[in-house]
C-alpha cells in the first residue's frame, strides 16, 4: 500500500498556508517539521496548517503541530489550524487525537482558509 502524504503552500495576505493530505505520522511528519521551518526561515511568522485532508494523526504528528506552536510563538508568530468542516463539531480523527491528549486548547482552530487569515474572525471554542 502506497502512503500518499502531501504538503502544498499558499499564501494569503501576510498568511502562509500548508495544505496537508494523507496520514500524519511517524514516517511523515518530519516532512511537515522541515517544511514549517522552511517557511520560518523565509520569514513568514503567520501561518495556517489545513489538516482537513489528513485522515490520520498520531502522537508524531502532534508533536510537530506543538513543536510548530513552539517556534511561531518564539518569533511572536501566530499559528493556526484547520479542522476537516464538521471535525471541530463532530470530532475529525485529528481532533479526536488532540482532544485525547489534552492538547486541542493550545491550538487556535477555524473552519477553513478565508476564516483562519480573516483577522476579525474568531476561533472555533476548544
Amino acid at each position: 500500500m502506497v502512503v500518499t502524504f502531501e504538503v502544498t503552500d499558499e499564501e494569503h495576505g501576510e498568511w502562509a498556508v500548508l495544505r496537508v493530505s494523507g496520514e500524519l505520522d511517524l514516517l511523515t511528519s518530519p516532512v511537515l517539521r522541515q517544511r514549517v521551518h522552511d517557511v520560518v526561515a523565509e520569514g513568514r511568522h503567520s501561518l495556517v496548517l489545513d489538516l482537513s485532508e489528513v485522515w490520520f494523526c498520531d502522537s508524531s504528528g502532534v508533536g510537530v503541530l506543538i513543536a510548530a506552536r513552539r517556534l511561531l510563538r518564539s518569533c511572536r508568530g501566530g499559528l493556526r489550524l484547520i479542522l476537516p468542516a464538521r471535525g471541530a463539531a463532530d470530532g475529525s480523527h485529528v481532533n479526536k487525537v488532540l482532544g485525547a491528549l489534552g492538547v486541542r486548547r493550545l491550538f487556535e482552530i477555524h473552519p477553513d482558509v478565508p476564516s483562519a487569515v480573516d483577522e476579525d474572525s474568531r476561533p472555533l471554542s476548544a
